[in-house]
């Protein structure tokens, strides 16, 4: 069976895992998922992310957080771009994710960045999905 988008399928073992409230969650592991997940260990989504090396491609395991009394942290990801509908943005136009208690992922020139981040250095990008 082929993969035709990776990060769609990352986000959703991590929906998966909320849903189950699981503790950690594994998935093949890529230069961009890895970005993604120092992201969201860096906007406090989640505990800690690890890369285990293996004869393949790797594994990158993520640590779910849970609030004190064991309500998820995050509560929606949402997959903005797709392999068949690609979503650009200019500097301008980055969105907000319900006013500012939300992140946006892009990528850009730079690299994966936040919205924030991406507004900080001025440049655009593909939208890559929002977090809340």
């Amino acid at each position: 069976m082929t993969m035709t988008d990776p990060i769609a399928d990352m986000l959703t073992r991590i929906r998966n895992a909320l849903k189950a409230r699981g503790e950690e969650v594994s998935m093949p592991s890529s230069k961009m998922k890895v970005a993604i997940a120092k992201i969201l260990k860096d906007e406090g989504y989640i505990k800690s992310y690890q890369e285990i090396p293996d004869n393949k491609q790797g594994i990158l395991k993520i640590e779910l957080k849970w609030g004190p009394s064991g309500e998820k942290v995050i509560t929606a990801l949402k997959k903005v771009s797709t392999p068949g509908r690609r979503v650009y943005c200019g500097r301008e136009d980055i969105p907000v994710v319900i006013g500012g208690l939300g992140i946006t992922i892009l990528s850009t020139s730079r690299g994966i960045l936040t919205g924030v981040q991406a507004k900080r250095i001025n440049v655009g990008g593909e939208v890559i999905c929002n977090i809340w």
